[in-house]
């Protein structure tokens, strides 16, 4: 599981701070969630029904990791590029929510670990929700001018 500083803690070089700048997919506080996610899911489909092996638990396993991946993926492209990779997270994310909805209706979750995963789920769409929003407030603004330098 990716560490992180939990409420309240000091800062680390692993566990930067949300005004320091981002240098990598790895920094970004929704792509952390959403590989903790994974991680649940996994754990969470580990017990589900030997015929569920190539069902939910394949469904829910792939949609998870398309979550993180198109994150990160999509960081590394432009921001077009990188806002439609955020859709693409979005939609596994709901894939999930409904997936998750279904096990615990089905029995193989118990109610309380669906509730879980799906305030999980909530919580990583409010932040793709917030990164798409950033991104496309900053590409609906116009370029900056470049600096002038003053002649002599």
């Amino acid at each position: 599981m990716i560490q992180r500083a939990p409420l309240g803690s000091s800062v680390t070089a692993e566990h930067p701070a949300a005004t320091d700048p981002v240098r990598s997919y790895r920094d970004l506080r929704v792509w952390q969630e959403a590989m903790d996610l994974a991680e649940a899911t996994y754990h969470a489909t580990e017990h589900f029904p030997k015929h569920e092996r190539y069902g939910l638990v394949t469904q829910l396993r792939r949609a998870a990791v398309s979550v993180a991946s198109n994150i990160a993926e999509g960081n590394a492209r432009s921001t077009g590029d990188y806002l439609r990779h955020l859709l693409v997270s979005s939609g596994s994310l709901t894939e999930m929510e409904t997936q998750f909805a279904l096990s615990a209706r089905l029995g193989f979750l118990p109610r309380e670990q669906a509730e879980s995963l799906l305030n999980t789920c909530d919580r990583v769409g409010r932040m793709l929700g917030g990164l798409r929003k950033s991104l496309g407030a900053r590409r609906a603004r116009p370029p900056s001018p470049e600096p002038r330098t003053p002649s002599p």
